[in-house]
């Protein structure tokens, strides 16, 4: 297992990442943006503005590393977290992987499974990025993302999550996933476990959606982490039930396998949010929420301060250093 953690301005070690916020997002564009000729977006410089400013609130908490796991069908862009990365000294790790069905780019996918098998075609790009570079760029990717939807595992999003599990058993990389309303996650890990992932080189993401404690639990018992990675984002579940749910895992002896963040979008390609969307009225969602207003209600709660501080540094180190999380 590899000891180094790539990002996108070169290598490091488990050890080196401090501080680190698990599930942020410095840009998203969903499929079809490029379509929108009247709202191409901001500027190369507005959006330089903007990370800055992200990173430098994130930096006055202590902050020193972010994974940004945007998909290759979301509108990554490499060069940009890159020039990000270089121009702040802040440091990112991005993903290779594929979305869920619903939002993500899975005609082009559909279209290649016609003349190859689509998860041979998925497992040799994921496992390019991740070994030789992004493109022409150089830059690898440090994870693998994959996502599944509502209601079930589709066969395209099965495909995925079979792609991921061929490249991380051939490169050694890790595994985060996406999950809607803190469900499927518990499919997810088994169908990455059955193709040979160490479940404890997964990240099941988004698992605050939910105050299922048998569930989160489930979840820890397989050996992997679970994300309570969308704090802020009160209209999908509420705050007080996440912080209620992560003060439960923490009694039960399963803080090691939690990590935290936030999935904030800092950055859009085009314009997909109208005014009155319920996202742009989330003033809570920022990547600074959790230190200012999450950790002073677990400390209320009876978290210690080692307890949280592992959250934000042990547990993000051990995942990428190939640690499972134990329990008691």
């Amino acid at each position: 297992m590899a000891t180094q953690i790539q990002t996108v301005t070169g290598p490091a070690t488990p050890d080196e990442l401090g501080r680190t916020l698990m599930h942020e997002h410095v840009l998203i564009g969903f499929p079809g943006w490029e379509a929108d000729t009247i709202r191409p977006g901001a500027t190369r410089d507005e959006m330089r503005a903007v990370c800055r400013d992200r990173i430098d609130g994130m930096r006055e908490h202590g902050v020193a590393t972010m994974i940004d796991p945007c998909p290759n069908d979301l509108g990554r862009d490499v060069e940009f977290m890159a020039d990000i990365s270089a121009r702040t000294g802040f440091r990112i790790v991005c993903a290779t992987g594929l979305y869920n069905q619903a939002s993500g780019g899975a005609a082009y996918w559909h279209m290649r499974g016609h003349g190859e098998t689509s998860v041979s075609a998925m497992a040799e790009l994921f496992e390019k990025e991740l070994g030789d570079g992004i493109g022409e760029t150089g830059i690898r990717a440090g994870i693998i993302k994959v996502a599944t939807g509502r209601g079930g595992v589709t066969d395209y999003e099965r495909d995925v999550l079979t792609a991921a599990a061929r490249a991380s058993v051939a490169t050694g990389a890790p595994i985060t996933t996406h999950t809607d309303e803190g469900t499927l996650g518990d499919v997810q890990q088994q169908i990455l476990t059955s193709n040979g992932v160490p479940p404890h080189r997964i990240v099941i993401g988004h698992s605050c959606g939910t105050s299922d404690h048998d569930y989160h639990m489930g979840l820890v018992r397989g050996g992997s982490y679970v994300g309570f990675d969308r704090f802020g984002l009160d209209m999908l579940h509420p705050d007080a039930e996440r912080v209620k749910s992560l003060l439960r895992l923490l009694q039960a002896g399963a803080g090691s396998a939690v990590v935290v963040s936030h999935d904030t979008v800092w950055c859009w390609r085009g314009d997909p949010l109208p005014p009155d969307s319920k996202f742009n009225a989330a003033t809570a969602w920022t990547p600074t929420h959790f230190f200012e207003h999450i950790v002073p209600q677990l400390r209320e709660g009876g978290a210690s301060e080692a307890q949280i501080e592992r959250l934000l540094v042990d547990n993000p180190r051990a995942f990428f250093a190939g640690e499972a999380p134990s329990l008691g």
